[in-house]
């Protein structure tokens, strides 16, 4: 392997004679799937992303297990207060770095770090570094409606949820029914008041509630980013994963626009994120929303570093804004392989297409030859239809307590006309 690097660095002088480029190539991607276990599909797709010997940095930063690290819950404590007392429990910590104000970097413990009363008392979350930069991209503002359209086990969603200061409301939503009760647990430990947990399949959205602030979609992918926690990606992955994944992301993508209102005064934002690092299921995935949606623009993600994302990759050319993205590599910043691009949605224009008609076919994700979609119409509160279910809610709550609850509020009987009394 290094052999061959060492001649694809400098192909022109070292070279054999009679053996092309491609041979080298092909030669090295073959002991790399071999030596560290890799398929050979997967290994191509990632040995295409970097240059020869970052390509080589990066395999071998997948076998390295990536830092311990936790997220302080200001809901409950302050970052100072927590390092001091779990220093004086015989853990070895620092700050993770000056992009997070909440984020501690754990080198060694004497005592288990997710069983200890901090943790238990719901004063941190042990989280993956990467998993904070979604939530300081989508920088969500007190008092807004926020939506995580999959959520378990609820480390992002407790950290919006801290950021919100428990104001406004987060609906916390995940596919998978399971997964809901260690994401309600997590909310309960870390004293989350304003979540709402709810269990929908992310397509069904705006359909079933809409006019959210802001939304973050950490979409299901293909775990390229994180093959040091699991290494059953590096043989269990093909080329159809890859497809329906992507499909599955650009469905979600589309609703998650959707679901955002345009009106909003502080918010009007998506975030979209994945743990991988691969190019069907992030650039070529906002770039197709942004096609789609023409009232949708890319904006900087406020993250102080990180890689541009690619505008151009194989042939293929993305709107020059896919730029505003930013990647993330095990072998440059020391955490887990990530993407995360920031969208901000605004008010149609005349000449952008109108939501689908009520009563028609929802085509989102169908697409026809032209690729063409169209959206459900938004989904909002209907205060009227609300109230008397609240009301009902009062009165069997305080007949738990005990208590009498007051006459139902009856509509006035219809009075008596002079010619039915006669």
């Amino acid at each position: 392997m290094r052999e061959c690097v060492r001649v694809l660095g400098r192909f022109n002088k070292l070279a054999e004679k009679g053996r092309s480029r491609i041979e080298y190539t092909e030669q090295l991607i073959a002991d790399i799937a071999s030596y560290y276990g890799y398929n050979e599909f997967l290994a191509t797709k990632l040995f295409q992303l970097f240059s020869v010997p970052e390509a080589i940095e990066f395999f071998e930063a997948n076998e390295v297990p990536r830092p311990v690290t936790i997220r302080t819950n200001t809901l409950r404590t302050r970052r100072r207060d927590l390092a001091q007392t779990l220093i004086n429990r015989g853990v070895n910590l620092e700050p993770i770095g000056k992009w997070t104000n909440v984020g501690l970097q754990v080198f060694e413990s004497s005592v288990p770090i997710g069983a200890t009363p901090e943790y238990l008392a719901g004063h941190y979350m042990l989280q993956a570094a990467s998993s904070f930069l979604p939530v300081i991209a989508l920088d969500p503002q007190p008092h807004e409606r926020v939506l995580d359209m999959a959520s378990a086990p609820g480390g992002k969603t407790t950290h919006i949820a801290a950021l919100l200061q428990n104001t406004g409301v987060v609906f916390a939503n995940d596919a998978n029914k399971q997964r809901t009760k260690s994401l309600t647990a997590n909310v309960h430990r870390m004293g989350c008041k304003n979540v709402v947990v709810c269990s929908y399949d992310g397509r069904e959205f705006p359909k079933v509630i809409g006019g959210f602030d802001r939304v973050l979609l950490d979409a299901p992918c293909s775990g390229t980013g994180v093959i040091s926690k699991d290494a059953s990606v590096k043989i269990n992955k093909s080329e159809r994963d890859f497809t329906l994944l992507a499909h599955l992301q650009k469905q979600l993508i589309l609703c998650a626009l959707d679901s955002v209102t345009p009106n909003s005064k502080t918010g009007g934002y998506v975030v979209y994120s994945t743990c991988s690092v691969t190019v069907d299921e992030n650039e070529a995935v906002i770039d197709y929303a942004l096609r789609k949606r023409p009232n949708v623009k890319l904006v900087d993600t406020g993250l102080e570093f990180g890689r541009p994302a690619y505008t151009s990759f194989r042939g293929k050319t993305f709107h020059p804004s896919v730029g505003l993205a930013r990647r993330f590599y095990p072998h440059v910043h020391n955490m887990d392989g990530f993407f995360v691009a920031k969208f901000k949605v605004e008010k149609r224009k005349p000449g952008d297409k109108e939501p689908a008609k009520k009563g028609e076919k929802n085509l989102v994700g169908i697409e026809g030859e032209d690729g063409e979609g169209e959206e459900e119409p938004k989904t909002a509160f209907d205060d009227d239809e609300d109230a008397a279910i609240i009301e009902d809610a009062k009165r069997r709550q305080m007949k738990a307590k005990g208590l009498k609850p007051p006459p139902k509020n009856r509509p006035p009987k219809a009075t008596k006309t002079v010619e039915a009394a006669a």
